[in-house]
């Protein structure tokens, strides 16, 4: 088995940290995300992404500076999402420090654009953002603009498609679990890692170690973790641990 990450994923507003509940209902935490990141960093994270929390809903810039800050003394992967609709916005994302580019929003009004920043800048630089919800029929379905538009696509059959037009990389967010910290949609990260061949996130609804291993054992490449982190409900010493416990190597 190929080593798993852990990832510390942040949400911002302006130039605070915020976390919400199904997306929304955001609050403010007292630091200024780069203290968490480092902290983090210094913990032993694998990987940061970074999401802009209103940009595509309020059409605003990215969050370039605070990139630019983090990159000073943090050295592991970044991935930024949030309001990027070109692939000008991906190239200043990717100039100001980023790694990767995530695009949920402009994907799905013009899923030409994966192909375009994957061209340019390389599969390994682009993934797909997929904000996934279950409908009463039990159907994932993929919505956008922070969980606020609903498409009615398919999400398995927009993860495929995904990956045909050059996305390397999928972050999976269950909407249904995303805050709850009630354990993750282990059937939906197994059915979505099971329809494709690249790396799947997994994120929403981690709150305990045992959630990581559960998810890598449904197929996650990598897990994503914010309210708990954040909070300080869980560390990342004690998931790495739980981890290697289970036979999971991570990075």
């Amino acid at each position: 088995m190929s080593p798993k990450r852990l990832i510390a994923r942040l949400d911002i507003k302006g130039n605070r940290l915020v976390k919400g509940i199904h997306l929304e209902g955001w609050r403010f935490l007292p630091k200024h995300p780069n203290e968490y990141c480092y902290e983090y960093y210094q913990h032993g994270i694998d990987e940061i992404i970074y999401m802009d929390a209103v940009a595509s809903l309020y059409n605003r810039d990215s969050i370039k500076e605070i990139i630019r800050k983090t990159t000073e003394n943090v050295f592991i992967p970044i991935t930024v999402g949030g309001g990027i609709r070109s692939v000008e916005n991906a190239y200043e994302i990717l100039r100001s420090g980023a790694d990767k580019v995530a695009i949920c929003s402009q994907a799905v009004k013009t899923p030409g654009i994966i192909s375009e920043v994957a061209g340019k800048f390389g599969n390994q630089c682009m993934v797909l953002s997929i904000q996934a919800k279950k409908n009463v029929e039990g159907r994932y379905e993929v919505w956008y603009d922070v969980a606020r538009e609903r498409t009615e696509m398919n999400v398995i059959e927009w993860a495929v498609k995904g990956e045909e037009l050059g996305a390397g990389e999928i972050l999976l967010t269950s909407v249904d679990a995303e805050g709850m910290e009630k354990g993750m949609d282990l059937e939906l990260i197994s059915r979505v890692s099971e329809a494709v061949s690249i790396p799947v996130i997994a994120s929403g609804g981690l709150a305990r170690p045992e959630d990581f291993v559960k998810a890598v054992a449904s197929g996650a490449d990598a897990v994503a973790v914010a309210k708990a982190l954040h909070y300080g409900k869980v560390n990342i010493e004690d998931i790495k641990n739980k981890a290697a416990e289970n036979g999971i190597s991570t990075r």
